[in-house]
């Protein structure tokens, strides 16, 4: 399948509405995720900044695992409009919410697949190598050793010298470092205290309960539940950063760090192996950006 799709996705199966109202459930989809990423949008940018920086060309391949409606999806194109996004996830009602909110949006492919089967890499079509796997908020449900093979899966779809960049609520270990492990939490509390106020409006479990009720979406509803997905949502198994970062060394990733961090919330990068990867920057440099002194 080509990379770059030429016309606007067909109409979504399982969801009979307008693009408006699927808008309006998406917008209140981003709304209750703010509850774990209150520095969601200012994440978003770092993360396209990323895939901007490290692709190094204006139409890159980008798959977003967990995309939920197809988020980082939209907002990558705006900004890098000759991109294509290949956004997978399980839920039929996220993937059918998400084209009837985004159908139009040239270079934005839903593609269904759970993350827990072994063959969801195969059947995503990619016509070249990826030059970036993203992921916000969706990876911590997976078991660890799910997980494992999830990375190693995600390295196989990346060219060399791609890049894994993923958004997620991640713990220190609190047994090596409990005053720190504190802190984290502390200061993300503090930060959703300050962004959320009080009255946090709608949370997780609530849009789950409303967008389900919802008629216009019965059908993927229906198709949801004969999928087992009925009364599912997701746990924490996976919540430590030390077990992100085994999981990427294991899969195979050369470099693997945190890019940006308030507290828990981090934006966590692992890397390919690349026979022509600069071994230093391109040029020293100082932290106030002042010439480096002469040796």
């Amino acid at each position: 399948m080509p990379s770059t799709p030429s016309a606007p996705s067909a109409p979504p199966a399982g969801v009979s509405t307008d693009r408006r109202t699927a808008l309006h459930w998406v917008e209140r989809w981003d709304r209750q995720q703010e509850e774990f990423l209150p520095e969601r949008e200012a994440l978003f940018d770092v993360l396209i900044d990323v895939v901007q920086e490290s692709a190094g060309r204006p139409d890159p391949l980008v798959v977003d695992l967990g995309c939920g409606p197809g988020s980082i999806g939209a907002r990558l194109l705006r900004r890098l409009p000759d991109a294509t996004v290949v956004s997978v996830d399980a839920d039929p009602l996220l993937v059918a919410l998400g084209r009837a909110a985004y159908g139009d949006l040239r270079g934005l492919r839903f593609a269904p697949a759970d993350l827990r089967r072994d063959d969801w890499a195969a059947g995503l079509g990619l016509d070249r190598p990826a030059d970036a796997v993203v992921s916000s908020t969706a990876l911590h449900w997976l078991d660890p050793s799910v997980l494992t093979s999830v990375y190693t899966a995600a390295a196989g779809l990346l060219r060399p010298g791609g890049v894994l960049v993923n958004c997620e609520e991640l713990e220190r270990d609190q047994d090596a470092a409990p005053v720190l492990a504190r802190l984290d939490r502390a200061l993300l509390a503090r930060e959703k205290a300050r962004r959320l106020g009080a009255d946090h409006g709608e949370g997780w479990y609530d849009w789950w309960e409303r967008v389900l009720a919802e008629p216009a979406f019965a059908a993927a509803v229906a198709e949801r539940n004969s999928q087992g997905y009925e009364g599912e949502h997701h746990s924490d198994l996976s919540p430590g950063i030390e077990v992100h970062r085994t999981a990427l060394w294991k899969a195979g990733f050369r470099e693997v760090g945190t890019l940006w961090q308030r507290g828990e919330v981090q934006l966590l990068c692992a890397v390919t192996a690349s026979p022509d990867a600069p071994s230093a920057p391109a040029r020293p440099h100082t932290h106030n950006n002042a010439p480096a002194p002469r040796p």
